[in-house]
């Protein structure tokens, strides 16, 4: 990815991400949020180039990260219909 390509996603000018890239400005939380979701990757790694080891969930929030809204109802459902099974087991 360019770094046209990289801004333009990422909702900054080429300009302002070269310069953090220089080191001569600085970016805020919501910009480098941004950046990494635009990258597929954490903010921990853009910052340390190591990716924390997370929990089970961050896994799980990923994958329905990428659902729409639609999709997310259908996972709700499915989800409703496992619990139900599993306490219907015990």
């Amino acid at each position: 990815m360019t770094r046209e390509e990289l801004a333009e996603k990422s909702e900054i000018s080429s300009k302002f991400l070269y310069e953090i890239e220089l080191g001569k400005k600085g970016l805020s939380a919501d910009t480098l949020l941004k950046i990494a979701k635009t990258l597929s990757c954490s903010c921990d790694y853009i910052m340390t180039g190591e990716e924390i080891p997370r929990g089970r969930s961050s896994k799980t929030l990923q994958v329905l990260s990428g659902y729409d809204e639609r999709n997310l109802k259908r996972v709700a459902k499915i989800l409703a219909l496992i619990k139900e099974i599993h306490n219907d087991k015990q």
